[in-house]
Formats: structure tokens, sequence, C-alpha cells
């Protein structure tokens, strides 16, 4: 069980947000498959308060969508008490702070993982959020902005005294990006340095990779992103591994093309047909990751119909088969 704040799950393992990816659909999906505690995409405060629709539709959720999280960006405090204030209009059950981005647009704003060389004006960012928030804030910090200013310790203590409720902490610095190795003693180090749970980030692609991030940090529980595009059975083969030992099945063809059709029929209810469609084309990808249907895939990332996805998914299930060589 993880706690965060007034919150709390029964499953350690959190669907991190991701921009362009962590839709309604997706979430539902992951869902489906022991995932708990979702978030929203990335909601960028300035987008947020200016009432942008792509930015408000990032918002849509229903009941089975639950507990649900989001995830905003910012550096300025009067856009951020303004987007609490509307994002209080929701049912979101945690709001998590992103100081973790490393996108270069974002950085040189001030914003996302450049927050990380200016503790102190992250630790008052925080402490606005925590005074203005009545649902449990929590924090996204990588180990540092590079491998000379490794910082996340202070950061966490700071973030701690801001009277955040948990903390993430992907164990890679802004420099890295998502190249190199995760740092599991930076991690260690973030733990061993608060009372606050600690939620360990990076490099979480399969089971085994998740069970090595709980026992080489002591975190409290793991966000997994890329480890689940194209792999909401992660969620599931990951629970079943640590806790029954059990050697993850990875699921066949024809149950993999079974959930790329449901996840279809979600994109396009909630996006329409076209966009809808156009919008699944990249998980479409992700699906037939490590089968032999470079072609397909092609062909599919030109489909603008649902019959026409229809179709790739029917003809993936007849002719998709794994292969170690292709990625």
């Amino acid at each position: 069980m993880l706690s965060i704040g007034n919150l709390t799950l029964n499953s350690s393992l959190i669907l991190s947000p991701m921009s362009g990816i962590s839709d309604l659909a997706y979430r539902l999906i992951n869902r489906s498959f022991g995932c708990e505690l979702a978030f929203t995409e990335m909601i960028g405060t300035d987008s947020l308060v200016h009432n942008s629709k792509n930015t408000l539709n990032m918002l849509s959720s229903r009941a089975d969508d639950r507990p649900l999280g989001v995830q905003i960006l910012g550096s300025d405090p009067d856009l951020i008490k303004r987007s609490l204030d509307i994002l209080s209009r929701y049912p979101f059950a945690v709001l998590d702070f992103n100081a973790a981005c490393p996108v270069k647009k974002v950085v040189s704003r001030g914003k996302g993982a450049g927050l990380l060389k200016d503790p102190v004006k992250l630790q008052q960012l925080l402490q606005t959020i925590v005074k203005n928030k009545s649902i449990p804030v929590t924090v996204k910090i990588r180990a540092g902005w590079d491998e000379t200013e490794i910082n996340a310790p202070e950061i966490a203590r700071r973030a701690q005294d801001a009277g955040v409720d948990a903390l993430f902490i992907h164990g890679r610095t802004r420099k890295q990006r998502y190249s190199g190795q995760v740092d599991y003693d930076v991690i260690r180090r973030v733990r061993e340095s608060v009372q606050i749970p600690v939620i360990a980030s990076g490099d979480a692609l399969s089971p085994e990779l998740i069970k090595n991030l709980f026992s080489e940090t002591g975190c409290a529980g793991v966000a997994v992103a890329r480890g689940a595009l194209g792999n909401p059975w992660i969620f599931r083969e990951s629970i079943e591994y640590m806790t029954k030992g059990k050697t993850p099945r990875r699921p066949d063809v024809s149950e993999i093309s079974k959930i790329m059709k449901e996840h279809l029929l979600l994109s396009i209810q909630l996006h329409g047909e076209k966009h809808g469609v156009i919008r699944f084309r990249k998980y479409f990808a992700w699906y037939s990751r490590g089968m032999a249907v470079k072609d397909l895939r092609r062909r599919a990332f030109g489909a603008s119909a649902r019959d026409q996805m229809l179709e790739f998914i029917g003809e993936l299930e007849k002719r998709g088969r794994f292969v170690q060589a292709e990625n």
C-alpha cells in the first residue's frame, strides 16, 4: 500500500503523465490491467489560465477514471494560484508540480527542470501550492541539473519543508534527459533524506526493472512511463512478479490485437473518428513493437478512418510474430 496525504492506494505502481500520450483512453486501458492512480497529461498553467481548448480537453475524465492526478507546469506564482482555482472544479485526488521536464523550451523559461537550479524559488512555489490546495500535493524532480549539480537530496528536504505529501524523482539529471543509466544511489539518498513517501521514476520498463527500483532504492512506489507504451500488461505482470515470483508471460498477438481495438474505439469516442485514429497511430507502433511488421506500421501511419485502422489491426493479428532483431 502507498499513502499520499489522505489518499491511500492499494498499488504502489503509478502511471506517469506523458505529453501527447496520457489521455483518457490511454489511462482507461492501463487501469484495466491494474493501474490504480494515473495522471492527466502535463498542464501548463499559462495555457490553463488562458482557457486553451486543447488544455481543457486534457482534463477530460469520467467516473471509472479514478483516482486521478493532475500535473501542472509553471513558474509564476499568480498563474499557479489562478490555475489551482480552475482545477478545484475537477475531481482530482492529487496535484503534482513538475520540476523535472528537461525540454529546452521549458527549462529556458525557468520551468520544469529549470527550477532545479533555483531550489529556493522551487520551495516558495511549492509553499504557494500547498497553501492554496485542499488535496495532496506532490512534486516531481530529477537527480540534478548535471553531474556537477546533483542536488536532489537538498531539493527533497526543501519540498518536505514546504509541506508536500510525497515526492517523485527521476534518477537522471536534466542534461541526461532519457539517456544513460538511472542512478539508484541518488534515489536512495533522497529517500533517506526525507520522511515523506519517495516514488522512483526512470527505466521502469519491465517487471524485473521495477522490482530493482524497489529493492535498490527502498522507494515507496514506482512511476511507470515508457514501460507502459503499448504494454498495459506491465502493471499486472509487475504485481504478479513481485508478490508471487511469477515469471512474466508475454501476451500473444491475439491478446494484443484485442486491446488495440479497445484502445482505438476509446480514442475515437474521446477525440472523434479522424483525430482519434490519427492519435492512435503512435500506439499502433508501440503495440506492435518487436513484431516483424515494419511495412504494416508504415501503412498504419497513413490511416485516418476507423475501418482502415481496424483492418490494419486485423492484418497484424494474422501476420504478427515476435522477433528478436526488430525493435
